[in-house]
């Protein structure tokens, strides 16, 4: 009967401990081909090294969510791919990095519809290619970042949100130029 009670003990300290292990929060590795993925429809950012999936958080986005980002002001979270351009430690929400909007497809975009003009789709065009900061302040929008501040609803003028202590641990591992793949 001690036996069997010390084994019914044994195996609960371990099913705990395998329990409490899973409830921490480990920070992110250091990644050798760090990626990140935003799925809009689930309202998830997803960070991989390479194909292998490190870690999926929860993200709030622009006021008006659905499509993709066309003019400044319209609340929109952009779609396509980008690359982080910047990090700002001192970001008005908590921590940011710097989404490189407007990319090349919306340069072209605008260009046709005629929302810029020759001269700033070639500042769009020749600061992708040079994996800089875009022109921010066009009629198609800009300073788009991943940032804190909270993930309880989509709020912001078409950034993604998430929850400051998670940000902190995005912003530790994410390097200037890891590409960013938003999806509808």
């Amino acid at each position: 009967m001690r036996i069997l009670l010390i084994a019914i003990l044994a195996v609960t300290l371990i099913c705990s401990s395998i329990y409490i292990a899973g409830q921490i929060n480990y920070p992110l590795p250091k990644m050798e081909n760090p990626k990140i993925l935003v799925r809009k429809k689930e309202r998830k950012l997803q960070i991989f090294d390479g194909e292998k999936l490190i870690k999926t958080y929860s993200i709030s986005l622009g006021f008006a969510p659905e499509g993709d980002k066309e003019i400044e002001g319209d609340g929109k979270t952009p779609e396509g791919e980008f690359y982080v351009f910047t990090k700002n430690d001192k970001s008005s929400f908590f921590l940011s990095l710097g989404v490189s909007y407007p990319n090349i497809e919306d340069a072209e975009r605008g260009l046709k519809q005629g929302l810029i003009t020759q001269e700033e789709h070639d500042e769009i065009v020749k600061a992708v290619n040079e994996k800089s900061m875009p022109p921010q302040k066009t009629k198609l929008g800009g300073e788009i970042y991943i940032h804190g501040g909270g993930c309880d609803s989509d709020w912001t003028a078409g950034c993604m949100a998430l929850k400051n202590e998670e940000m902190q641990e995005i912003f530790d591992v994410i390097e200037i130029g890891t590409p960013i793949k938003i999806e509808p």
